[in-house]
């Protein structure tokens, strides 16, 4: 028998490795799957795309199965996301002048949420103080981990996000152009983007969204709920396949060649060895200083490919608080709908996984890694913690989204 084509649009980042690997390392074909691979530039493409069938499944921004489900996207088709991408693997990068400015404010060089975000509030206090305009950095589309994360810290850390700077979309692949030429001040992107802008030495990475949130989710594999529910047995061995991939991409002895898959024109397109240094975790902040950050991008341990519902009401919780949408008990629930865990543990029942039994936890409340039960053996969870100590209990939505200050 032949196989089973699934046509699959990615971005070209580093999270986008383990559909990729899915396809490139055979894992599709094992399954019987043709995994047809569509590059594209910008997220509003993907959505588009897979909303009226272009593509059957997509690397895609977690929040935007929800953006889908409640109403914020142009076309109104239902999406899930039956697994998870990994987790981290996005930094926030600022141009070399306001580095400087930072740097003489207080900022260290480590990376450290708390102090570099009180630096950053004194440049922008400063620059209000002189009458200059304000910082404008950029993030990849309304709906995304990057926007929420960069919004999230800025709060914390005493800035405003939507009166004391500007917040601004540009596609991944030109945030560093965008920063070259000084139509940004920074942005906050997924490797290897602020990588590149560190190596042509027009910008310095300052932190990285997992110091804000601890191993904290991105991207997801989406798809229209409709395709789903047509094909339940292609969505379920492209899951057991995406998972064996993305098991393969986090083994050490497979980074140099997932690098160098990645780095081919037809892929990302970028030097491999910008790549390594994600996929390895030593991150360059400023070019020649490494920097060791183990869990910077975590592609399969962790439970990184579960779709935790909690992810998704943590997601929403943020576009309740920037005004993207009004909370309410059936927006809450679209919310929650939209991960699918029921599928992605039914797709791997047997295989000798271990798969969470639960559906959602406590956000924010691991500080160290924990070994915990789950189905078909035993998972390490966390760190999971928010750099300001907060904590997100799914259970407790009202309360939470109250507490939140714009």
């Amino acid at each position: 028998m032949g196989l089973t084509q699934i046509v699959a649009g990615y971005v070209p980042l580093l999270d986008s490795a383990v559909l990729l690997a899915t396809e490139e390392f055979g894992f599709a074909e094992a399954e019987g799957l043709e995994l047809k691979l569509v590059r594209e530039t910008s997220w509003a493409n993907i959505r588009d795309r897979v909303a009226i069938g272009h593509l059957d499944v997509a690397h895609m921004l977690g929040p935007m199965p929800l953006s889908a489900n409640l109403g914020l996207t142009p076309l109104d088709v239902p999406v899930i996301a039956p697994m998870a991408l990994g987790l981290g693997a996005a930094a926030v990068t600022v141009s070399n002048a306001v580095w400087a400015a930072m740097a003489e404010a207080g900022a260290p060089e480590d990376g450290s949420p708390g102090p570099v975000g009180a630096a950053l509030r004194t440049v922008v206090q400063q620059r209000a103080a002189k009458g200059l305009p304000r910082l404008r950095f950029a993030v990849v589309h309304p709906e995304s981990a990057h926007n929420y994360a960069l919004r999230y810290w800025f709060a914390a850390s005493g800035i405003d996000p939507d009166h004391d700077v500007d917040i601004v979309i540009v596609p991944p692949p030109f945030q560093a152009d965008a920063l070259e030429a000084r139509r940004t001040d920074g942005y906050c992107v997924g490797e290897p983007f602020g990588s590149v802008a560190v190596q042509r030495g027009v910008g310095r990475i300052v932190t990285t969204k997992g110091q804000i949130w601890n191993n904290s989710p991105d991207k997801v594999l989406g798809t229209r709920l409709a395709w789903a529910e047509r094909y339940p047995e292609r969505l379920a061995a492209l899951l057991r396949a995406a998972t064996r991939a993305a098991r393969w991409c986090e083994d050490p002895a497979n980074h140099e060649a997932l690098a160098a898959m990645l780095a081919r024109e037809d892929r990302l397109g970028v030097d491999a060895g910008l790549l390594l240094r994600a996929i390895t975790g030593r991150l360059q902040f400023v070019e020649g200083t490494e920097r060791s950050l183990p869990q910077f991008f975590v592609p399969y341990s962790r439970a990184a490919n579960f779709p935790w519902v909690s992810h998704a009401l943590w997601f929403y919780s943020q576009m309740v608080r920037w005004g993207q949408v009004a909370h309410t008990p059936e927006h809450a629930a679209r919310a929650a709908a939209s991960y699918r865990p029921d599928l992605y543990r039914a797709a791997l029942a047997g295989m000798g996984f271990a798969v969470p039994g639960a559906s959602s936890k406590v956000e924010g409340e691991l500080s160290t890694a924990m070994v915990v039960g789950a189905l078909g053996g035993k998972l390490t969870l966390g760190p999971d913690a928010f750099f300001d100590g907060a904590k997100f209990d799914p259970d407790q939505l009202d309360s939470y989204i109250a507490s939140q200050q714009r």
